[in-house]
């Protein structure tokens, strides 16, 4: 249970549902991890659980990203992993959205990867050894298809992965060993799905219906593939999608 020894990780969005499970993926991995969130309770009582660092901070806001870097930096003098895994919906179509709600989902879910990405990238290529890392930025299936009540949730995804190909693209043109690659899940038993099916509970059937294996993913699931991704394992990986959910994108709909 050494795959991460020796790296330091940050996680975004990582208090609760995949990026909590990813938090203690990485610790129980030997990774000395940061983790940054708006949920203080919850990223308290995962602090405590698990050894990791919680700092409160919006991914969307530029000057908490550079005071955590430079927090990073002072205490750790290197970054190798880092998961930019928060994200928000809105539940909007396109026939009801309004501007605020279309700039809010945008700017946590692809501006806020945009300014990890880069401030990811600083603090790489800074490493003691020379640049070297990897970047996993949270997509989703909806990156592939389209869905029809998140006009905004489904744009900022397609363009998280725009942003990780030009990303790789760049770093391995300049000759840095910093890759980046994004992370897909499909229907997974997070607290937002629960939250649903409490609500309805016929709505854990239709997230069950949309694999072809009839079941959702789990949390733990997710965050092995991002343990793949972050150790040197995938080390040429870079620009790629990485799916997990059970199958939905290659099934077509049935004609029986």
């Amino acid at each position: 249970m050494s795959r991460l020894a020796n790296k330091v990780a940050l996680i975004t969005g990582g208090a609760s549902g995949i990026g909590a499970a990813v938090v203690r993926r990485f610790v129980a991995e030997g990774a000395q991890v940061v983790f940054m969130d708006r949920d203080d309770t919850s990223g308290s009582a995962l602090a405590q659980q698990t050894g990791a660092s919680y700092r409160h901070g919006d991914v969307a806001c530029e000057k908490d990203w550079q005071s955590l870097m430079a927090e990073i930096g002072e205490r750790h003098g290197r970054l190798d992993v880092l998961v930019n895994n928060a994200g928000i919906v809105s539940n909007r179509a396109i026939a009801d959205m309004d501007l605020e709600s279309w700039e809010k989902v945008l700017g946590v879910n692809l501006t806020g990867t945009m300014l990890g990405c880069r401030a990811g990238i600083e603090a790489m290529r800074n490493n003691p050894e020379g640049p070297g890392g990897s970047i996993i930025n949270t997509a989703s299936t909806v990156s592939f298809l389209g869905l029809a009540n998140d006009a905004a949730y489904t744009a900022s995804k397609a363009g998280v992965v725009g942003l990780t190909r030009s990303v790789a693209t760049w770093c391995a043109g300049k000759g840095l060993n910093i890759r980046c690659n994004s992370l897909h899940p499909g229907p997974t038993l997070t607290a937002i799905l629960q939250a649903h099916i409490e609500q309805d509970p016929a709505m854990a059937d239709k997230f069950r219906a949309m694999t072809p294996g009839n079941r959702m993913g789990s949390v733990e699931e997710i965050a092995n593939l991002a343990l793949y991704l972050a150790s040197d394992e995938s080390s040429f990986s870079t620009g790629a999608q990485f799916v997990a959910d059970g199958g939905l994108v290659n099934a077509h709909p049935s004609m029986d």
